[in-house]
């Protein structure tokens, strides 16, 4: 035990110098120091799992890095709430793994590995990522990015409180669902009309299709704000564009030729928050989606991910948008994520 104490010590050690360096000469928005309650872990998942269940918690995994202002946000506004920290210390050990981080980690397997493998390993392509695992380690929730305090509370109650036994999620957040918004949906003559026949386009586009809800002021800010803007609007002349109230039972025929619903199309897509951007490649197959808060550069770097073909050389998104920050600085335009 003493030898395992010196050794997290050493590596802890390791960790805050490379902390220190990352964040020496440049500004870093994004970083911020965990909270004081999140676990100090050996990173032997398979040991985590186990006391976690001893102490009649769960696991939730949070995959960081430094930089990221959305990780940031989580910390400064969701851990802000006490509500939502003193939930999450009942029901979860919090686990902080660095996306790029050369620690190594025990997998659930067994298997000796570091921070950044597993990332890759558990295709971890934004931060913050959340991983829920279960008593034995499996993965009940994965929640890919941002979500504002009020869902990211229901992800909380439902996984803490061992409700997936009950309902499905798309059920648990539809009950709670928040009704502070417009109210409608933001369909736009210049998109795809009924009946949509999603296997019929001969376009030669890729497809965006957002799965939506009338109560979302979320997808109120997407439209009303991000989407409005020019540089949003150029990227989307360039897709056909479909929108669907994921509740709603709208006829469509999906891009493989199924006759469906929007709601069944949806959970057979496991859509499960609103707004949802699923990205299909002209001949129907789906190559990206964001299920998350964005702000305007993470939405726009998203289009044009796919309709500039990058996904098909670059697989990693993270790496993707940094290039694309980078190019941009480059040519004089500077880059603020949270606008």
């Amino acid at each position: 035990m003493v030898l395992r104490f010196v050794t997290l010590l050493f590596a802890l050690l390791v960790l805050s110098v490379a902390h220190a360096e990352e964040i020496t000469g440049y500004e870093n928005p994004g970083y911020r120091e965990k909270p004081a309650w999140f676990k100090s872990s050996f990173l032997d998942m398979r040991e985590d799992v186990a006391e976690a269940a001893d102490a009649g918690k769960r696991v939730m995994l949070y995959f960081y890095q430094d930089g990221c202002p959305y990780c940031a946000k989580l910390l400064d506004t969701n851990f802000a709430q006490r509500e939502i920290v003193e939930k999450t210390q009942t029901y979860f050990d919090v686990i902080a793994i660095n996306m790029w981080g050369s620690l190594e980690v025990t997998d659930l397997n067994g298997k000796a590995t570091t921070e950044k493998i597993l990332s890759s390993d558990l295709e971890v392509m934004f931060t913050p990522t959340l991983l829920f695992l279960d008593e034995q380690g499996k993965v009940l929730m994965r929640l890919n990015g941002y979500y504002p305090p009020h869902k990211f509370s229901a992800v909380i109650d439902y996984v803490g409180q061992r409700r997936e036994k009950e309902v499905s999620f798309r059920d648990f957040w539809k009950a709670r669902a928040s009704t502070e918004a417009s109210g409608t949906l933001h369909l736009s003559p210049d998109w795809l009309q009924p009946p949509y026949a999603l296997n019929g386009r001969d376009s030669g586009r890729p497809l965006v299709v957002f799965f939506e809800q009338k109560d979302c002021a979320a997808c109120d800010e997407l439209h009303q704000d991000i989407l409005a803007l020019d540089d949003s609007r150029q990227l989307l002349s360039k897709f056909d564009v479909a929108l669907f109230d994921m509740w709603s039972k709208t006829p469509l025929t999906t891009p493989d030729g199924t006759v469906t619903t929007a709601s069944a199309w949806a959970k057979t897509l496991n859509v499960q928050y609103v707004p949802t951007m699923v990205m299909f490649d002209a001949a129907g197959k789906e190559v990206f989606r964001t299920e998350a808060y964005l702000r305007t550069f993470h939405v726009q770097s998203a289009l044009d991910y796919v309709v500039s073909g990058a996904y098909l050389e670059q697989s990693n998104f993270q790496r993707y948008i940094q290039a694309r920050a980078d190019a941009l600085e480059a040519q004089g335009v500077h880059i603020n994520l949270m606008d």
